[in-house]
């Protein structure tokens, strides 16, 4: 096939493919394809059988790349060896905006899905013409469609056309039990190419002439330049371009990577920057967030709430940041006035949105194309690394320029997940139910991603033209998300007070959920204490989702028989993401001595509905129990009254390999329901057994995180 795709796409001559279904109009499209309906913006049929898939997510671990292959060949009834999924590329994939809240599988897969069934259903339709017999008289294999003794490649049925129909409801989906694909633990290919340390990440990518860049940092957020000396620089390191400047914007720029590296930590005795507003004391973290002038909005509010509590607690999450194990890092290459960024980011259509406005530049002169990163679930460096190697690349054209965060970069430039608080209390009945809970929670946003705005970009702040971040004041989804217990409780008042807070914050993976959960779960397990209620069974008597109930019932057989020695505990916790997406509950062994905590074990029971990789699926609870035992543990981004003071990995201990538990997911398969998004489900869930684990050990209830927290302070209020 000689065409290629985008000009395929782009010519107006072509011929379209379409056949009328025999199936009246019925439910709204799902996913994604709502916005992108078309059927070859989701695949392309090539020249020998096999099919290329069009994603706008990108692959980060959590194996959206393998799963859109197996819904696919499914589809299509080809191997799955025989699909290739193209993701995130501004000139090739639909914009699906972000690759964000455990919503891959739901809206992407789910249109590639339907987009396939649809594309098998024309395909056949079309042999059926050309064979001159019916459609339930063709068979479909690898690509190949089989009459008696003849048959046809796809590609031969549509001879060198591609599908251009609307995808229309209903769609004939294949039979379930007829699966070959969906539902089996199929292995992410790319693996092996990391075990081998083949060329996959972005950091791997090197082109011909390419040149290396660092930025000088200011000392603090709001730091201007005063001076610099641009001739000292050359003089002590020739080899350099002459370096990029804009307002308070330095960028350096040579050939050996080396030499500009030494350059970068040379200037930071070397260029004068102004005072910056200082940050809080840390040790009054709390009092001053609460203290913050902020928005007050009601989440929720069901029946009437009095203030005769039975219990009460606060409880404080500090800020966590994403930690990448390999710091951020973009291609940029502004040739015949066109602008390519390689990038990991996890929005390649607003990242191009955002650099348009940034550069000035026009936006069909900007190709972003994503590439894996070294693994992030959130908001963290990319996007600020990729417009920082397009602003070089437009000051040095014709060449490609790489730039490559250090690990002090990641760590005190990156925007970390927000620091809050949650205060509790609630009422029990004589027989141990919640008849009243009230709830109100601090917290800075969960999101200040690019999304088309330049000023959420870091090096905008520091340019010459103003783009001072607006940080409006609303209360988003963010923060409030699992901020309403699944539980049935009659009289519920909940309620969100954003602040604008010193540091600089946006997603980091569950977002709001992780400390919502681990604040309601924790609370939890001191109600049942105080019901005398075993922690399942209080919980269970509070739930009318059997869902919900069985992944608790489930999970108290995997730990019934497990031994519990002096100086251990176990404890659990439940949640369902987001309250409508995956259910997971939590179970945590520990072993407490002294001021030493060891996480021994860890179980979780997920229900994500429809399994398309069970694989995947216990890959991405068994990271993220691993991640959140690590947050909950051990993490805390410190800062002085200048600037965050955690800039490596003594400063900011994370979970060492020694230290991983050993760990158990058991996955409810449920094929007759939708699939849910299962990637955000296991973070909060994971934090709250641990501290009721460490609490069933110790005798300790620590509601100030992270668990090894230097001193910690009793923030229970009990009316008896």
């Amino acid at each position: 096939m000689k065409t290629t795709r985008r000009t395929f796409m782009q010519s107006l001559g072509v011929l379209t493919i379409g056949f009328a279904l025999p199936f009246p109009e019925a439910d709204e499209l799902p996913g994604s394809l709502k916005k992108t309906p078309q059927v070859n913006a989701w695949l392309e049929i090539l020249a020998d059988g096999s099919v290329r898939v069009f994603t706008g997510k990108i692959e980060m671990g959590q194996g959206i790349r393998t799963a859109v292959a197996q819904m696919a060949a499914e589809e299509l009834d080809l191997s799955i060896h025989q699909v290739e999924v193209v993701m995130a590329d501004t000139e090739r994939t639909p914009n699906e905006t972000y690759t964000a809240g455990s919503a891959s599988i739901e809206n992407s897969a789910i249109a590639v899905r339907y987009a396939a069934a649809m594309a098998r259903q024309k395909l056949l339709e079309l042999a059926a013409q050309q064979f001159q017999t019916q459609v339930d008289r063709l068979e479909i294999k690898k690509g190949v469609i089989h009459y008696k003794r003849q048959q046809r490649r796809f590609s031969e049925v549509l001879q060198g056309q591609q599908i251009r129909d609307e995808v229309r409801m209903p769609v004939p989906l294949k039979p379930k039990h007829r699966y070959e694909w969906v539902g089996k633990p199929i292995h992410r290919g790319e693996i092996e190419k990391m075990v081998r340390a083949e060329t996959w990440y972005v950091q791997d990518l090197r082109f011909p002439g390419m040149l290396h860049a660092r930025i000088a940092r200011p000392p603090s957020y709001e730091s201007r330049l005063q001076s610099f000396n641009e001739a000292a620089l050359q003089k002590q390191f020739p080899g350099l371009n002459k370096p990029i400047v804009n307002g308070s914007f330095i960028g350096i720029v040579g050939p050996d990577e080396f030499e500009v590296t030494q350059a970068q930590t040379w200037l930071k005795n070397q260029i004068r920057w102004s005072e910056g507003k200082p940050l809080p004391a840390q040790k009054t973290l709390v009092t001053y967030l609460k203290s913050l002038p902020g928005k007050t909005d009601k989440v929720t509010q069901r029946g009437q709430v009095t203030s005769n509590a039975t219990w009460k607690a606060r409880y404080v999450k500090p800020y966590l940041m994403h930690g990448s194990i390999g710091p951020s890092c973009a291609v940029a290459w502004y040739q015949n006035k066109k602008l390519q960024i390689w990038t990991h980011s996890q929005g390649v259509y607003p990242l191009r949105e955002a650099i348009h406005q940034m550069l000035d530049l026009p936006l069909e002169q900007i190709h972003v194309i994503g590439v894996a990163g070294s693994g992030c679930y959130g908001h963290n460096g990319a996007d600020d690394v990729a417009a920082e190697a397009a602003l070089l690349a437009l000051a040095i054209p014709e060449t490609p320029i790489r730039l490559q965060w250090s690990r002090e970069d990641e760590h005190a430039w990156e925007p970390y997940g927000s620091a809050m608080v949650f205060e509790v209390e609630a009422r029990l009945d004589d027989q141990g139910y919640i008849q009243e809970w009230k709830y109100d929670l601090w917290s800075d946003t969960h999101s200040t991603r690019p999304g088309g705005n330049p000023e959420n970009l870091l090096p905008a702040r520091y340019l010459k033209k103003d783009f001072t971040p607006s940080r409006k004041l609303e209360v988003n989804g963010g923060m409030v998300r699992n901020s309403e217990p699944y539980y049935a409780i009659a009289n519920l008042d909940i309620t969100a007070h954003r602040f604008s807070g010193p540091l600089r914050v946006s997603a980091l993976r569950s977002l709001g959920g992780y400390g919502n959960v681990l604040a309601i779960e924790s609370f939890m397990d001191e109600l049942a204490e105080k019901a005398r209620k075993d922690p399942f069974d209080f919980r269970i008597m509070h739930l009318k989702d059997h869902r919900a109930i069985e992944v608790l019932k489930k999970l108290q057989l995997l730990i019934e028989k497990e031994p519990v020695r002096p100086n251990e505990g176990i404890g659990i916790a439940f949640a369902r993401y987001k309250n409508t997406a995956a259910y997971c509950a939590v179970a945590a062994h520990v072993s407490v001595v002294q001021s030493s905590v060891r996480v021994l074990k860890l179980w979780a029971v997920i229900d994500a509905g429809e399994v398309i990789n069970s694989d995947g699926i216990k890959n991405q609870t068994e990271g993220g129990m691993i991640q959140s035992a690590s947050w909950t543990i051990k993490e805390e981004v410190k800062f002085d009254t200048h600037q965050p003071v955690s800039r490596d990995w003594y400063s900011y201990p994370i979970l060492r390999m020694s230290e991983i538990p050993e760990v158990e997911v058991e996955v409810i398969n449920r094929p007759e329901e939708k699939p849910l998004g299962a990637g955000e489900a296991v973070q909060g869930p994971t934090a709250a057994a641990l501290a009721n684990a460490y609490y069933r050990a110790s005798g300790h209830r620590v509601r100030d995180f992270p668990l090894l927290k230097e001193s910690y302070q009793e923030q229970i209020t009990p009316n008896d």
